[in-house]
């Protein structure tokens, strides 16, 4: 990274091959900044060309191209939406050539911390009672059934982090052969499954297409004290199946309360890797340093989870390099090309994507956009690639296909055993989320300040106070640890993630 010295640097330019840098601060023209002049005022965190682009040429941010430039660009001219334009990838995917060997950690030489031991032998970080409700239709029934359980209810249940109800708007009107069908069937075992669940409740009204039974069969779910369901027709009606509904979380709660933290090597942590509201720092500063810590995860023995296939798209390779196998990679590019086809299908493209936030904080194409995103994911090769909420069989660094909408994404996350999550933003999203807990890394410095109720990390310092990339990931790493051992990061000190769980739905409603 080129970044000038000086007690308050204009510009820097990420790679000596990029023919443009980004604006530390505002520049106001005739500004110098990386030796050359400024010829029109360039906002904080855009784009400043550093040489003459000619229309039709590549420009290059990250030693990779990001689109090409709709007219002739003169040095010192701002670069934006008026004159960067998408173009297609032209990388060559060259499978498994940056697939290296991780060196794990020694067992007693890992990270630790003070988790929930099921009987599995996975590990939660949070102890949660789940009301998981099968359709819309009983939404409310699992919402009342969960607002019963305030803090009074809840002081005799130290160990039990509280009751939470994943409610949705869909579960019927839907064909039980779709992938609309399916990821939500994924969603609810999941987080019926997931470690932080100490109890399940699930309930339903009884003649949606999304049938309890059929999902216990599927999975292989059997009743018991800690996993309950009903559902609304057969109680006799809403006020019934709520009265029912609290008895019978009361009787699971001493059942959850009686597990205890115990101490646990890092190994049994399933990190879920995200951004939101991104802006032009968060490839440069948050990304890479959630990478880090990512890297330090997965040399511990733990799991790391990329997901957000819309904002990978046109940095692909960098991934499919990595890829453990042919096999692995092959699977990579087939969603890539699902989510091509889908897009297309509805009159979209993969370019549709970054937001006018993300367009407002510097970023201009999905290439710009998805080359810092995939930085979140590390160095470590790629072990897996997953459906929307399929259970994940292996350790090490792994990609889980969703939209890029980050709820959605982060929900099948969490359903595919994230126990765990890191939100990186510069825009500053405050998102949260049960019973997963989810720290937020903010990519710099003015909206970490701003916003310092919501930022557990400001990765901004990178670029304002000199930090490195490897003191920040440290820095999240260690919280991560405190996170998993029972500190409230600040989204779950606030109490976001009771309407966070948003299930993708694809498909027609019928």
């Amino acid at each position: 990274m080129d970044v000038p010295t000086g007690a308050a640097p204009a510009a820097v330019r990420l790679d000596p091959r990029d023919n443009v840098a980004i604006a530390i601060r505002p520049l106001a023209v005739g500004e110098v900044a990386l030796g050359v002049t400024i010829g029109e005022p360039i906002p904080r965190g855009h784009k400043v060309a550093l040489a003459a682009i000619a229309a039709g040429e590549r420009v290059v941010k990250y030693a990779q191209g990001i689109g090409a430039a709709s007219a002739d660009i003169a040095p010192g001219r701002h670069i934006h939406t008026h004159n960067l334009a998408f173009q297609a990838s032209r990388q060559d995917h060259h499978y498994c050539e940056a697939a290296a060997t991780t060196e794990y950690l020694p067992v007693e030489e890992r990270a630790q911390f003070m988790g929930y031991h099921r009987p599995d032998g996975r590990v939660g970080t949070r102890n949660f009672i789940a009301v998981i409700t099968s359709v819309n239709c009983s939404a409310t029934a699992g919402r009342l059934i969960a607002e019963h359980f305030g803090d009074a209810q809840m002081a005799a249940f130290p160990n039990v982090d509280g009751v939470a109800a994943f409610v949705h708007g869909t579960g019927c009107a839907m064909a039980p052969d779709s992938d609309g069908f399916e990821n939500l069937q994924r969603v609810m075992w999941g987080y019926a499954r997931n470690p932080n669940c100490g109890g399940v409740l699930m309930v339903g009204l009884g003649c949606e297409t999304m049938q309890i039974d059929l999902l216990l069969e599927c999975y292989g779910m059997e009743r018991g004290p800690l996993v309950r369901t009903m559902n609304i027709q057969d109680m006799g009606g809403l006020r019934r199946t709520v009265d029912a509904g609290v008895k019978i979380v009361e009787q699971m709660l001493p059942h959850a309360n009686a597990l205890e933290r115990a101490p646990a090597d890092a190994s049994h942590l399933m990190l879920a890797l995200q951004c939101g509201g991104s802006d032009a720092w968060s490839g440069v500063t948050a990304n890479p340093a959630l990478g880090f810590a990512a890297d330090l995860l997965v040399r511990n023995g733990g799991t790391a989870v990329l997901a957000e296939t819309p904002e990978i798209y046109g940095a692909e390779h960098m991934l499919t390099a990595r890829a453990r196998d042919e096999d692995t990679a092959r699977k990579l590019m087939e969603r890539i090309a699902w989510w091509e086809a889908y897009t297309g299908k509805h009159g979209g493209t993969m370019d549709n994507n970054p937001s006018p936030g993300n367009k407002e904080g510097g970023l201009t194409t999905i290439l710009e956009k998805s080359l810092g995103a995939v930085a979140k994911s590390g160095t470590c090769t790629l072990e897996g690639v997953y459906r929307y909420g399929e259970p994940i069989d292996r350790k090490g660094f792994v990609f889980m296909d969703s939209p890029g909408y980050d709820p959605a994404s982060i929900t099948g996350e969490i359903a595919s055993g994230c126990t765990l999550a890191a939100f990186t933003t510069g825009r500053g999203s405050v998102f949260g989320s049960k019973p997963t807990p989810c720290i937020k890394i903010a990519s710099n410095t003015e909206m970490a300040t701003r916003m310092a109720e919501d930022m557990d990390v400001n990765a901004g310092r990178i670029i304002t106070d000199g930090a490195s990339i490897e003191d920040v990931g440290t820095e999240i790493f260690n919280l991560l640890l405190r996170v998993a051992s029972g500190e409230p990061p600040l989204s779950e000190a606030q109490g976001l993630g009771d309407y966070e769980f948003v299930p993708w739905q694809i498909g027609a409603v019928m």
